[in-house]
Parts: C-alpha cells; sequence; structure tokens
C-alpha cells in the first residue's frame, strides 16, 4: 500500500516538474523569438530600402514598400554615381594589409611568450593584457597629432600603421592555443636536428591552423569596418574608405540624405555580403579557434 502511495506521489512530482520545465522552456523560446525578431528587423530594413526605386525614406512611414526594383536601381547608381569600387579597393587594401602585418605579429609575440621563459615575461603580459582594455579611440587625437608631425595624414599607409601598430595586445587567444600544443612534440623535433624556426613553421604553426584563421578574420573585419580613426585621419575624397565615403556620401554639403539614402543602403548590403561570406566560409575554424584559444 505504501509503496502503491509513494509511486503516485513521485509521479505527481515528475508531472509537476515537466509542467514547470515545459513553461520555463515556453518563455525562453518565446525570448529568444522575439531577440530573433528584432535582430532580423534592420536586416530586412535595409534590404528594402536597398532595392527601392523611390530615393526617399518613406519606408518609415509605410512598412512594406511597393516600388522594389531586383536588377539596376540603387545598385546601378551607386557604381556609377559613387566613387563605390575605389573606395572599397582602398578599403581591401589597407584590410589586407593589416591583416597580414597584425597576423604576423600576434603569432610571434604569443609563441614567444607560450614557449619561451624569461624573468619580464609575466610582467609584459600583465601589462599588454592591461593596455588592451582601453579601448584603441582613446588615444584617436594624440596618434592624429603624431602622424601630423610625421606628414603621414591623408594617406592609406598611416590607417595600415594604425590598425597593426597595436597587434600584439591581442596575444591572449593565440597564446592560449599555444599552450594546448604538446611540448613532447617540439621535443622530438629537436631530437630530429630541427631549430626553433623549423619547429615554427613545420611543427606549431601547421597544428595552429583555426587559431591562424581566427587571427586572420578578428585582423581583416577591424579595419574593414572602421569609421572613427578613417573620419580623423582622412579627408581626401580619393582616400575614402567604404565606412567614410558611404558616411560622407549621405552628410555631404551637394547632396541631401534622401537623395542618397537608398544608395548608402545598396553599398551597406555589398559590404555586409562579403564579410558575411568570408565569416561563413571560414565559420568552422573561426569556432574552433575561440574555443580552443580561450582555455588551456
Amino acid at each position: 500500500m505504501n509503496g502503491g502511495v509513494y509511486q503516485i506521489q513521485t509521479a505527481k512530482k515528475r508531472m509537476g516538474m515537466k509542467t514547470k520545465n515545459a513553461i520555463f522552456n515556453s518563455i525562453i523560446y518565446f525570448v529568444l523569438a522575439v531577440l530573433g525578431i528584432l535582430w532580423v528587423l534592420p536586416i530586412v530594413y535595409l534590404l528594402y530600402t536597398a532595392f527601392r526605386v523611390t530615393p526617399d525614406t518613406g519606408i518609415i512611414f509605410k512598412l512594406f514598400p511597393d516600388d522594389l526594383r531586383l536588377g539596376g536601381g540603387n545598385f546601378a547608381r551607386l557604381f556609377r554615381e559613387t566613387m563605390f569600387l575605389r573606395w572599397l579597393g582602398n578599403t581591401c587594401l589597407v584590410a589586407v594589409c593589416s591583416c597580414v602585418i597584425t597576423t604576423l605579429f600576434i603569432l610571434m609575440v604569443s609563441y614567444a611568450l607560450s614557449r619561451m621563459r624569461f624573468k619580464a615575461r609575466k610582467p609584459i603580459m600583465n601589462v599588454m593584457l592591461v593596455l588592451g582594455m582601453f579601448p584603441g579611440f582613446m588615444s584617436m587625437i594624440a596618434v592624429y597629432f603624431i602622424l601630423k608631425a610625421m606628414n603621414l595624414t591623408n594617406s592609406l599607409f598611416a590607417l595600415i600603421l594604425v590598425y597593426s601598430s597595436g597587434a600584439a595586445l591581442s596575444y591572449y587567444i593565440c597564446k592560449g592555443f599555444f599552450d594546448t600544443i604538446p611540448r613532447s612534440l617540439e621535443e622530438a623535433a629537436i631530437l630530429d636536428g630541427a631549430n626553433q624556426v623549423s619547429i615554427l613553421f613545420r611543427v606549431t604553426l601547421p597544428l595552429a591552423k583555426p587559431v591562424i584563421v581566427y587571427t586572420v578574420l578578428t585582423s581583416f573585419i577591424s579595419p574593414w569596418c572602421d569609421f572613427i580613426f578613417v573620419n580623423t585621419i582622412i579627408n581626401d575624397a580619393t582616400k575614402y574608405t567604404v565606412a567614410l565615403g558611404l558616411y560622407r556620401l549621405i552628410n555631404s554639403q551637394n547632396s541631401s540624405f534622401n537623395e542618397f539614402f537608398t544608395v548608402f543602403c545598396a553599398g551597406a548590403v555589398i559590404v555586409g555580403l562579403i564579410v558575411g561570406a568570408l565569416f561563413m566560409s571560414m565559420q568552422r575554424y573561426y569556432v574552433e579557434g575561440v574555443t580552443s584559444g580561450s582555455v588551456k
């Protein structure tokens, strides 16, 4: 008798727990659905506006525009009436050069801090970690006056210099990945007669492909999307990057905001597609590099 009562009570408790879990999961799913809609809504707005024919922001007053054009339209105006190709070329040049220099700096510093032992190692790591916590734009005025004293303003080289100069401060993810590589592999290579350079390029770097891809992506996306330093350093229209060019397009004295707003959205769609395609193609290595380098 007591056993039957106990089983009934246990069954009731399980049913109550299942009901609570169902309610809790429903609330979580509802919140996630709302957040997903809020996240997708700006993208939908951008796409609709990029394909609009009328050069205004009328979507604020009517949600679904009835004058969409899939061919030509704002994308044709973007290449015909602006210097978008030059802006895109400048951005690619700065982003690729900064990416290469930054990646090399981070790999060298990370490998040295991971594999070498010297007295100032920990103080250097602590100082670099603290400095990396400060946002870069805090030094924007000082950087501008230094570049002005060196006659480097209004040049793409200045942008490359700014973006890659503090690369070593982002060493911690890459160093964490190098720490996970067994030292026994390097010891075996040393027994075979390899030096440190051979170990780095023939043993360590081939195993560090995920974190290298992660470093390349993060080093590329920063100059690709930056606006603050570009707006401070560059004033020559032929040296504009995409971010600054599109901003000046809708904030120029020779044009109104509504006149080029749809063209601005078309440019933003192209920039977003390039970045999205890059991340989608490297997604597997990107995630693996983050998760492997964040913990030892």
